[in-house]
């Protein structure tokens, strides 16, 4: 929709997604590249670099392959660089598959955080298992060093642990390896194998941001917009990440999945917008925090991929599915798909979003506020004890004409540069909240009165027919303008008149239809005009122009009184 790698399934998902106030996000591919690189690998000694690489590399699902005599990797971008990374060390993975069948699998499991693989190695088996360094450490017994397995301590664990508070620190995703040797397999493969394990080390990656994140998000400060990240990983990741791209700020918190279980969930409602940060979530704490945002009063996006996203996509007021990473369920669970994951895109369809329900709004605000003219027109035309200041058919014509083509033109204006710098529009609000309804009833009554004092003009000085007749010009010209006004809460001096093509078309149109319909003596007599003199014609016109000339002092004066954003950043800014 925003651009042409974004999919937007549902129209009212455009309006939603333009009243978003918090957007929770993943962050891996989404606020990332998920171009993993290895950039440091580490046991209790630092002397098993090519162990620690050689059961990283068996514990995947990767498929290698060659191709113009290129080894190629595929698969999920964590695993994929550490396939890549044992290759480069010139580990040969066909020959160790070959040393070391693959028999069987305990695939990864968000809430476990681990996966393992099992291995037949001559009359015995091999159990090779990663995941979270924080969890997979609770479940060794034994560390690898120099080829032999010692019973681990407390200073170990504590060495362990350090490393990945560092390595975590510097925005590292951060591995741990593990495995056990075993004489018989038990008659059930489950996650009991994964236990009294042998630590092996530690494998860090980092996952550069995408180009353009951290400039997104600080437009989405700017527009009112609380971004959220929200990760499987190590907290100590989570936080360095989201510093780096702005997410993170002073008096900003972090929490994980663990101490979230322990918050009630009003207490969590309550205290909700102070968290930036949530790391080592699960999917059910996906739910938990929408419906906290939600609770809040806040309009919510939430970004998802896996089977078990799909319910926090359903509670989200718009779910969005990565499209290239995405499984079907999450796909068909959302509203929205990007086929690129990238949270640019989100912030892109945000602005879209926001632009397509402003030009909803210039549109029935020209519409109505015309129409409101046109019936002051009559009623105070006859009120004042006047003859009727139009016919019929002239009415018709100017409904017709005059309304549609500039309707249709202001629904085509290009994006309001500042639209990113207003606050978000609450979801249940109406169209005409913000004061448009006097707007509207000003507006109409300024196009009656002045059409109604070209009426007058002219049939004092010149007689009904002529009076009729520059009242039609009038009335069908001053909504021409005063489409111009529509375009924008700014001078439209300064937005740029010719900044939309078709409106200039549709007024050209409608002014070139409307002289034709008054110079055309056939035509004329059809709608019961009567041709002008120079002097009529100048009145009329310069009564035309009056409506830009009046609210373009209206603006000037608001501009004077309030600044020049009329809706204030700060604002926007408040309780982010």
């Amino acid at each position: 929709m925003a651009r042409k790698n974004s999919i937007i399934r549902k129209l009212p998902a455009v309006e939603t997604l333009g009243s978003s106030t918090v957007i929770a996000s993943d962050k891996t591919g989404t606020l990332t590249q998920n171009k993993m690189k290895v950039v440091e690998i580490t046991g209790i000694y630092n002397d098993n670099s090519k162990q620690i690489l050689q059961l990283g590399s068996m514990c995947t699902d990767c498929n290698i392959h060659t191709e113009n005599n290129q080894v190629l990797v595929e698969g999920e971008a964590t695993e994929k660089v550490i396939v890549e990374a044992a290759l480069k060390i010139g580990e040969n993975r066909d020959n160790l598959y070959e040393q070391m069948e693959r028999i069987n699998e305990i695939p990864f499991d968000s809430e476990r955080k681990m996966m393992t693989t099992i291995h037949r190695m001559g009359n015995k088996y091999r159990i090779i298992t990663k995941g979270a360094p924080d969890v997979l450490i609770r479940r060794c017994n034994n560390y690898s060093s120099q080829g032999r397995q010692i019973s681990i301590t407390n200073s170990e664990i504590s060495y362990i642990e350090k490393q990945n508070e560092l390595m975590a620190k510097r925005a590292l995703r951060v591995i741990a390896v593990a495995y056990k040797d075993v004489d018989i397999l038990p008659n059930s493969i489950d996650t009991n194998m994964e236990n009294d394990l042998t630590f092996c080390g530690l494998i860090g990656m980092i996952d550069p941001p995408r180009e353009g994140v951290k400039e997104a998000i600080a437009t989405c400060k700017r527009a009112g917009i609380k971004t959220v990240m929200i990760t499987g990983d190590h907290i100590l990741t989570a936080k360095a990440i989201a510093t780096e791209l702005g997410i993170l700020r002073a008096g900003d918190k972090a929490i994980t999945g663990a101490e979230l279980d322990k918050i009630p969930d009003k207490e969590l409602e309550k205290n909700i917008m102070s968290y930036s940060v949530f790391a080592r979530v699960s999917p059910e704490h996906k739910v938990k925090i929408v419906k906290a945002f939600r609770a809040k009063g806040n309009v919510v996006a939430m970004t998802g991929d896996g089977v078990n996203d799909a319910p926090a996509l359903k509670n989200a007021d718009i779910g969005i599915a990565m499209g290239q990473t995405g499984t079907d369920v999450a796909k068909n669970a959302s509203d929205m798909i990007l086929t690129d994951d990238n949270f640019v895109t989100i912030i892109e369809a945000v602005k879209e979003g926001r632009h397509i329900y402003e030009n909803i709004k210039k549109t029935v605000h020209f519409s109505i506020a015309t129409n409101v003219g046109e019936i002051v027109t009559m009623f105070m035309g006859l009120i004042l004890g006047f003859n009727a200041p139009l016919v019929a058919i002239q009415l018709l014509w100017i409904n017709l004409v005059t309304d549609s083509l500039p309707g249709i033109a202001l629904g085509l204006e290009p994006i309001d540069k500042d639209i990113m710098n207003k606050k978000p529009k609450k979801v249940n609000e109406s169209i005409f909240a913000g004061g448009l309804w006097g707007k509207i009833i000003v507006e109409g009554i300024m196009i009656g009165t002045l059409t109604l004092f070209a009426f007058s003009l002219g049939n004092k000085l010149y007689g009904l027919q002529v009076g009729r007749t520059m009242a039609f010009f009038t009335l069908s010209a001053s909504e021409l303008v005063h489409s111009f006004n529509i375009k924008s809460e700014y001078s439209v001096f300064k937005v740029g008149i010719f900044n939309n093509l078709y409106l200039i078309g549709a007024v050209v149109v409608g002014l070139a239809l409307q002289s034709v319909v008054i110079l055309n003596s056939s035509i004329a007599t059809i709608f019961d005009s009567v041709p002008l003199n120079k002097t009529q014609w100048l009145y009329a016109i310069i009564i035309s122009i009056l409506p830009l000339v009046i609210v373009e002092i209206q603006k000037a004066i608001n501009e004077f009184r309030f600044g020049k954003i009329v809706y204030p950043k700060k604002e926007a800014l408040q309780k982010l």
